[in-house]
């Protein structure tokens, strides 16, 4: 299944490398939500993988936290791997898809908003629990179904007025009810997947743009539309914007909705559901004789 042109995300990477720290505040807030979350963990995870790195900002969040001693770093794009290695953490560029590591290889495994562009999501957890040892942690965020609704709306309705048609502009999402289930089916143990937004606002809608150029996330779907917007549909999709979504101070709304799952790699000593036949007594079965409960069951 080809949902993405993946040389397409490696390219719109590696030319937001250069300039990535002026556009990276939605890597670093969500950075900094997956380090509170393992700071929740009270356990040691000495061998990490960031799956994803961009240019380095989850290792300059987690410093050593959740008892990392080796972090890797990997990204698609080779120039983002490039700026990710000068924090002295081992790199390489590589494919979330074909991941080249060996089974049972990390402790943890940690990735910030780079999976929402896997064409085979379930067949990614799949290698990913293959890397890790077991009981190991796996932890992303990826963004979801609700990111850019606003611009979503305006593109499309823009396009069907200017072009008399409509091809995908902003990129599908994972929708959070199928991440538990993809987890459950990779065979990751206690998987747990919820949704939080992101939100952000700007006093131009060609600012939001500009973001998501330097961020690297501009459209990639395989099935896009060839050649550039037109100008009269971009003008368009900014009047409309303008106008649906305009606050009281002019300033306009854009929603980043980040999914997160969580998963362990099966260990005997996980907590597991009770075998059949160990339920908790019903009433009936701790009454005395006659029916009546004895003082001690009360």
């Amino acid at each position: 299944m080809r949902i993405f042109d993946r040389s397409l995300v490696r390219k719109h990477r590696d030319r937001a490398a250069g300039n990535f720290v002026a556009h990276d505040f939605l890597v670093r807030e969500v950075a900094e939500r997956l380090a509170d979350r393992l700071d929740d963990v009270k356990r040691r995870f000495p061998m990490a993988l960031d799956l994803g790195c961009h240019t380095g900002e989850l290792a300059e969040t987690l410093q050593g936290r959740g008892g990392i001693e080796t972090l890797v770093q990997c990204d698609l794009s080779p120039a983002m791997a490039v700026r990710a290695a000068a924090n002295g953490h081992p790199t390489l560029a590589a494919d979330e898809e074909w991941l080249p590591f060996a089974p049972a290889s990390f402790d943890l495994v940690v990735s910030c908003l780079s999976l929402h562009w896997v064409n085979d999501l379930p067949g990614t957890l799949l290698q990913v629990r293959r890397v890790l040892k077991p009981d190991g942690l796996f932890i992303a965020a990826l963004l979801g179904a609700g990111t850019l609704a606003e611009l979503r709306q305006c593109l499309q309705d823009a396009e069907l007025a200017e072009e008399g048609g409509v091809s995908p502009r902003v990129a599908p999402f994972a929708d959070v009810k199928d991440l538990g289930a993809l987890l459950q089916r990779a065979g990751f143990a206690l998987p747990v997947a919820d949704a939080d937004t992101v939100p952000v606002s700007y006093g131009d809608p060609l600012r939001l743009m500009a973001d998501l150029r330097g961020m690297g996330e501009t459209n990639a779907v395989a099935g896009q539309r060839k050649g550039l917007t037109r100008r009269a549909t971009l003008l368009r999709a900014v009047a409309l914007y303008q106008e649906r979504f305009a606050g009281p101070d002019g300033r306009l709304p854009a929603t980043f909705q980040v999914l997160t799952m969580t998963g362990w790699t099966p260990h005997p000593c996980q907590p597991a559901p009770a075998p059949q036949g160990c339920a908790v007594p019903g009433l009936a079965d701790l009454a005395g004789p006659g029916g009546r409960m004895s003082p001690e069951t009360h």
